[in-house]
């Protein structure tokens, strides 16, 4: 175990501090749910739980709360028991845990039901072009020509937008404490940057809730938002922030653009390497191979 390591785990002397230094860093949803999935392990919310220290989990044990999961839905389970085997991981890794008694759990399969998400394109501008709201409009046309996270939406401030060209680009912060500069295109820029107010701050959120003076919109509210928009254009599914994105991962590779530009517009994890990500370049983004 090197130095580093050795230090983390002299600090983590319980199980509540082991998953606090686990947690360091992510964002607070991250941490809500990862939270929950420990505390179905250590406690049972409402379930049978392993109900004993973490040094002490049997791989049996492990096995039979595993098991115990079959109320939750194939993804959701798939989610807890990933949870609870990096938390186990993390702790052996870091000296904590003599054991890690989760490294041959067995995830569950899930099947991929992403196609069922993506909006065609038709679908798609219908919500666009049916909002008549003009800051509602923003959002959802920022959302797909960005294809930004909704918390990472959510947290653009007006210094986070800079002109480009005849666009513009804005920097967003994502998963990992990843930032990456996101270039959009021209007309995009202008539905945006029209939001400025005259008085406006630096600081200020870009996208500002009614109810609140100076606060930003939650995740919920422009949740709300996409749904509204959704049953405006006749769609009977649960359409959510995220399903802007996968049709602006979808809708730009069959336009051409090329793999491992979506992946660095949208931050996603390289296949090659993981955990790491690939940053938009600086003149470019898939948002420019999209029919806006």
């Amino acid at each position: 175990m090197t130095s580093s390591a050795t230090e983390v785990a002299r600090h983590a002397s319980s199980d509540d501090q082991l998953i606090d230094i686990w947690l360091h860093g992510r964002s607070p949803h991250t941490q809500r749910a990862y939270r929950t999935d420990i505390a179905r392990l250590r406690f049972g919310s409402g379930k049978r739980g392993a109900g004993k220290p973490l040094a002490l989990l049997t791989l049996p044990e492990l096995q039979e709360f595993a098991n115990s999961l079959a109320y939750l839905a194939p993804a959701s389970r798939y989610r807890a028991l990933s949870s609870v085997k990096s938390l186990l991981s993390f702790g052996h890794r870091i000296g904590y845990l003599p054991v890690d008694v989760g490294r041959v759990l067995r995830l569950p399969a899930v099947s991929n039901r992403l196609a069922e998400r993506i909006l065609p394109e038709g679908d798609l501008h219908r919500i666009l072009s049916l909002e008549r709201n003009t800051r509602n409009r923003a959002i959802l046309t920022l959302l797909y020509a960005s294809g930004v996270r909704v918390s990472e939406l959510c947290g653009l401030c007006w210094r986070d937008l800079q002109a480009n060209g005849d666009g513009g680009q804005i920097t967003v912060l994502g998963k990992g404490s990843v930032t990456r500069s996101i270039r959009i295109p021209a007309s995009v820029w202008r539905l945006v940057i029209g939001l400025k107010p005259a008085d406006m701050d630096v600081g200020d959120a870009v996208f500002r809730s009614r109810k609140k003076k100076a606060g930003g919109l939650q995740p919920l509210a422009v949740l709300r938002i996409v749904r509204a928009a959704a049953q405006r254009a006749g769609i009977e599914a649960a359409v959510s922030p995220h399903w802007l994105r996968h049709a602006h991962a979808s809708h730009a590779l069959d336009r051409g653009a090329p793999i491992h530009l979506v992946q660095a517009t949208l931050g996603h994890a390289s296949i090659n390497t993981t955990g790491r990500y690939l940053h938009a370049r600086p003149n470019d983004s898939s948002s420019r191979f999209l029919p806006l």
